[in-house]
Formats: C-alpha cells, structure tokens, sequence
C-alpha cells in the first residue's frame, strides 16, 4: 500500500497512564492503518484501550512511545500547537455527548470549525449535508431546542461540513434510541460510500459496528483481530470470547 492511501497510522503505540508501580498499560505496542474512504469500526471490552487508541490517533492525547501519523504527518514529535493545527485542519470528531456550544445555533454550531479556521463555508456542500441529515428547518434552533439526535446529527454535520481528512467518533449513538442511532450509523455509512469520506469509530454496540466495512477489535491494549462485512450477530459472537 501506498501512503497516500492512508488516512492514519500507528506503529509500535504505547499508551501507560501514572508511574511505577500503579502505571496502567493502555495501549500495548498497536500497530493499525486505517484506510481512505473506509469506515473502521473498534471493539472491545470496557478497559481494553478502545477511547485511548481512537484519542492518541486524532492527536488528543500523547502517546507514551511509538508514533502516530495522519494524513502523512506524523504528530507524534509535533509541539501541541501544531498538533492541534494538523487536528483542525485534517479532523472531524463526533462524541458521545454532542459538545455543541449552547449560545449558538445549529447552523453556527455547524459552520463552527470553518470560522475557526477561517475558511468559507462551501454552500452545496452544506446544503447537501444539511438536507440528508434533515436539519434545514432546525437552522436557528438552540441546541436546547432540539431533541437528542439532532443535537447529534448537528455534531456529524459540523464533523463533515470542512470535508476532513478523517472523522473520530466515539460511541456517536451512544445516546440516541434505536431509531435515531441507526439514522445516524446510516448516513455516517453513506458519508464514506458516497462521499468518500473516512470515518473511526468506537462502538461496544455489535448493530452499531455492523455499519462498519473493517472491526479491530481490541484486548487489553492490543489488537487481537480484525473483521471485514461485519454483521451484529457475526460481532456479538466475536465480542463473547472476549473479557473473560
């Protein structure tokens, strides 16, 4: 595989958390290439390194040794203020909890990163996005104004609206009823089918990470298997020999 074909890397990742005698080993020498235009989905059991390994990829959180790359650069040397420039530049993150900013709108929600980084907003672009997702009447709305998944699917839209190099997502349905979690994998599915778009994601959901083309699945800080067309029953069967 070319490089360019990357939209991630790792190689030799360790991740420990406190010194000594208490240090807990996160992340245990990962080694994981996550494709262009591919939605990854990671699993595992609770502790197994799942939010430590999607963190230290989009360059929130330091690696203890080993190296990280996205888009061809590699963060892992990078001064923080050029980290958060490559994470501003090349990333789009969705989180379990939303994290829209409660005095704007939906729209100013949206176009946020774009404003940030001062880059016009691409108007049929927006508009694409804003129509699939169903927002076009929930524009002025205050996040306070809206229900659980569209506060949501304003998060998804905000991730894809300065077309990233890659979106991080960690448990995006997390808090969403079945319904809206579906809508919501579904169309971040179409993201990357459609779009182009690459999207990893964390899950421990086995319907949620069946959106997936690619699982890792993770076990105490290492990567112990990889699925391709994954279905939920073939992940579940997966996910229980795994924690014990």
């Amino acid at each position: 595989m070319t490089t360019t074909s990357l939209a991630a890397t790792m190689r030799g990742g360790y991740k420990d958390y406190g010194f000594g005698d208490t240090a807990v080993r996160a992340l245990d020498g990962i080694n994981v290439d996550i494709a262009r235009h591919e939605f990854t989905a990671i699993m595992g059991p609770s502790g197994s390194g799942k939010s430590t390994l999607l963190h230290t990829l989009a360059g929130l959180d330091k690696l203890t040794a080993g190296e990280s790359s996205i888009a061809d650069i590699v963060i892992t040397q990078l001064p923080e203020a050029k980290v958060t420039e490559v994470r501003r530049d090349h990333i789009g993150f969705v989180f379990q909890s939303f994290n829209l900013i409660p005095s704007l709108t939906a729209k100013e929600n949206i176009t946020l990163p774009l404003d940030i980084s001062g880059k016009p907003v691409e108007k049929s672009w927006f508009d694409e996005i804003i129509g699939i997702l169903g927002l076009g009447d929930r524009l002025t709305h205050l996040p306070a104004e809206l229900s659980g998944g569209q506060q949501q699917r304003v998060a998804v839209a905000r991730a894809l609206v300065a077309r990233p190099e890659i979106i991080f997502a960690d448990e995006p349905s997390g808090n969403l009823d079945s319904r809206s979690g579906a809508e919501l994998l579904g169309f971040m599915r179409r993201a990357v089918k459609e779009f182009g778009q690459t999207i990893v994601m964390v899950t421990h959901d086995p319907s949620a990470a069946a959106y997936a083309d690619r699982i890792l699945f993770l076990e105490d800080g290492q990567i112990v298997d990889e699925m391709r067309e994954p279905t939920a029953d073939r992940v579940l069967d997966r996910m229980k020999q795994m924690g014990h």
